[in-house]
């Protein structure tokens, strides 16, 4: 008989697949010990770079409202046509550590930090407007399958595949990473998203479920495999040098910022769960909005300082934007602001890159490593009697309707609500060379996994996902797996 699975204090632990959530679609609860466990362990993994997306740029530029939208929030850097507000985006490879190569096969971190009057609002989202997995549960879990092997100290491919055989979800991810545009030429020509969705409430209280896409306006340029081979062999840091060469030769990059808007009504009966991190929302049923434009047009002064040293969380809110149900962006909310505080120390919001610019920061947090003291002799406690900061009373979003029982579920399907239905319109939406080169990559990779049962698995949710799909990448990883034998 297998063994129990357990907590680090050895209870034995009932479910590993599912957080805990206050009713079917409510968010995620603090008590589930097993869900904060796994998080706050994989966070201290590796001392002292980031456990993922350790290969970073970034840029300092301004974000510019173009278009109206203050029906929609009451967020004030959103709340006038031709307002500006200081950001810093960094950009990132997900797997690789510190030293890894640029032109790689491999998501982009597209992590964005809004300097408001009101505070600083952090969008972490990535170059892929969805993800592997729905729950953030499984995130310690997929991540170790990406990463070395603690026997070998290699990716190896029998880890990823046998991940992804037991993650029908990732089909549509997938997908995308091994499409033409999972490696960018470089971070100029990728576009950037939101990824979860979010929520935005205005003036009057009505709420709107958001979703953010930046387009790039240099246009999407992609690599592939023999391209990607040649521009690391030459040059490892080719993203790095690109951003830095363009911004200090005046060429400086932008993105036009979209958002896709749904009436919080609307998200119930919706025909699939609108919070699922591994779908998209089909543009013909919530369009494109226009918003503004980004620019960056600033390199920093020095890289660890500034790009190393940032820190990202999409817990920083500011009024009129607030978190969804989305289970992945439930566990975010946690555990990036916890990665922070292990890597950089609490008192890493001090860091000129990561302080607030328009606003003074006043709590009654005190001492901790690398402690300024800013406060002096005040109070350090609250309610007081000497003037001290107070409440607003006016909380930052609007409230989530809740019902149910706490426990851990499998969030209920709605009418459309299958793992396989976007990969295979993606897979659909392809030209033909884009299917010939996306069943080359794909098999080029599975091909190399020892066990047939984990290659039958994995080419079943390319079957479910479309019949020629599965059909082709079967007859491929054939031939490559027939050629070896040979």
């Amino acid at each position: 008989m297998p063994k129990n699975l357990t907590t680090e204090s050895g209870a034995p632990i009932a479910d590993n697949q599912n957080s805990a959530s206050a009713g079917e679609y409510g968010p995620l609860l603090i008590q589930d010990q097993q869900l904060l466990e796994k998080l706050a362990r994989f966070n201290r993994e590796r001392i002292p770079e980031r456990v993922v997306h350790a290969r970073g740029s970034g840029a300092y530029g301004y974000f510019e409202v173009t278009d109206e939208v203050a029906k929609y929030t009451r967020a004030d850097f959103l709340s006038e046509i031709g307002k500006r507000t200081e950001v810093f985006l960094r950009f990132s490879t997900v797997a690789g550590n510190l030293g890894a190569n640029d032109a790689v096969r491999d998501p982009r971190g597209f992590a964005l930090k809004f300097y408001t009057a009101e505070g600083n609002y952090d969008l972490v989202g990535n170059n892929t407007p969805v993800f592997f997995i729905k729950d953030p549960l499984k995130f310690p879990d997929f991540i170790h399958s990406q990463k070395r092997d603690p026997f070998t100290g290699i990716t190896e491919a029998d880890n990823v595949w046998d991940f992804w055989a037991h993650a029908p979800e990732a089909t549509h991810q997938i997908t995308w990473l091994f499409g033409d545009r999972g490696i960018p030429a470089s971070y100029r020509h990728m576009n950037g998203y939101g990824s979860h969705t979010y929520q935005w409430v205005n003036e009057s209280g009505e709420a709107f479920w958001v979703k953010y896409h930046f387009k790039t306006n240099q246009g999407v340029r992609s690599l592939d495999g023999a391209q990607a081979a040649e521009v690391v062999g030459g040059d490892a840091d080719s993203h790095q040098r690109d951003l830095h060469q363009a911004i200090e030769r005046g060429v400086f990059p932008s993105w036009t910022l979209y958002v896709q808007l749904m009436p919080v009504a609307e998200a119930a009966d919706y025909r699939f769960n609108p919070f699922d991190l591994t779908k998209v929302w089909p543009h013909a049923d919530y369009p494109l909005v226009k918003v503004g434009r980004l620019v960056l047009n600033k390199n920093p002064e020095n890289v660890f300082a500034e790009v190393e040293q940032a820190a990202f969380s999409p817990n920083n809110f500011v009024p009129g934007i607030g978190p969804s149900p989305d289970k992945m962006l439930q566990g975010r909310l946690f555990a990036y602001a916890d990665a922070q505080r292990y890597r950089l120390g609490v008192n890493h919001t001090l860091l000129a890159v990561n302080a607030p610019r328009a606003t003074e920061v006043d709590n009654y947090g005190r001492d901790g490593f690398s402690a300024v003291n800013k406060a002096g002799r005040g109070k350090n406690y609250e309610p007081n009697s000497y003037d001290g900061p107070a409440q607003t009373d006016r909380p930052l979003a609007a409230p989530l309707a809740l019902n149910g029982h706490t426990g851990t579920y499998t969030t209920p399907a709605h009418t459309k609500d299958d793992d396989f239905f976007q990969a295979g319109e993606l897979y659909r939406l392809m030209s033909e060379g884009e299917k010939s080169r996306l069943i080359d990559n794909l098999a080029g990779f599975l091909a190399q996994v020892s066990r047939e049962d984990v290659i039958e698995k994995n080419l079943a949710h390319f079957h479910a996902a479309d019949e020629e799909y599965g059909s082709r990448l079967e007859a491929a990883v054939a031939k490559l797996r027939a050629g070896d034998e040979a």
